[in-house]
């Protein structure tokens, strides 16, 4: 665990709240946003937003003062994110530590279990690909066709065959651009779905969506904690996840950008 026994990242108070409010929010909702970001707090690691007061249907967080990002600020970032993620998981799809109620992705549910899972293709197929990817089936966002093929790769992905000896990885889950937040004294994460997870797959959800000076966030990353030989090729591999939220979630936009990564997990060598 880098950084252990070291205070987490932290910055200067702004004295101001932002408040958000759900009168419809499912359980635990804020509740387990709120422990997401404690999670994440580790030492050295990307600093996240502070929590004032969390309670059913309303969170409190510090207010952040935004400006522009820079370079030097993105390649910081990318290290910080680096030793959150070796800060570890106990397994595969686990919560945040001490949390054991439901867990979200923006308003779809996220599954999770203390147990976790051993092996991350087995995880990943079945509850972060296949999970939204018949949801999105269901609700007439993607085709028979087109969910076949993406059944096909998860088979691949299940079956073990783009395993490899990472640990789970501590990773915020829902790692795109919005959920980075630029201040003065650098990047801030908000908004996580925090679970144990394959450190690519953040990265992977960061190229998706787009991040300012991306490049030096990687090369932040990779000075940090060098990811393994191929990594950009797995990308597709990665973005898997948040294609079938978003096939789910917003409609069949997502359908064709799913069905090609899908293909391109089966065209990995």
């Amino acid at each position: 665990m880098s950084g252990a026994g070291s205070p987490p990242t932290v910055l200067p108070m702004s004295g101001r709240v932002h408040t958000k409010r759900r009168a419809d929010a499912p359980p635990g909702f804020f509740e387990a946003e709120a422990a997401g970001l404690a999670w994440l707090a580790v030492a050295a690691g990307a600093p996240v937003v502070r929590v004032v007061a969390v309670e059913a249907g309303r969170i409190d967080l510090e207010a952040l003062e935004l400006t522009r990002p820079t370079e030097q600020h993105a390649r910081a970032f990318g290290a910080r994110l680096a030793r959150t993620h070796d800060a570890g998981a106990a397994a595969f799809g686990v919560p945040p530590a001490g949390w054991d109620g439901p867990t979200y992705l923006g308003n779809q549910d996220l599954p999770t279990r203390a147990e976790g899972w051993p092996e991350w293709g087995a995880f990943y197929a079945e509850t972060r690909v296949l999970h939204y990817a018949r949801r999105a089936a269901e609700r007439g966002h993607l085709g028979g066709a087109d969910l076949r093929l993406v059944e096909r790769a998860c088979d691949r992905i299940a079956a073990g065959d783009l395993d490899d000896d990472e640990p789970a990885a501590r990773i915020h889950g829902d790692l795109w651009n919005g959920n980075v937040q630029w201040t003065p004294a650098g990047a801030v994460l908000i908004d996580p779905a925090a679970a144990g997870g394959h450190r690519e797959t953040d990265l992977a959800m960061l190229a998706l969506f787009g991040c300012p000076f991306l490049a030096a966030v990687y090369a932040g990353y990779q000075e940090a904690h060098p990811l393994r030989p191929g990594w950009e090729e797995r990308i597709p591999l990665h973005q898997l996840h948040p294609l079938a939220v978003h096939a789910a979630s917003h409609g069949s936009s997502y359908a064709a950008p799913l069905v090609a990564a899908a293909q391109a997990v089966l065209d990995l060598r």
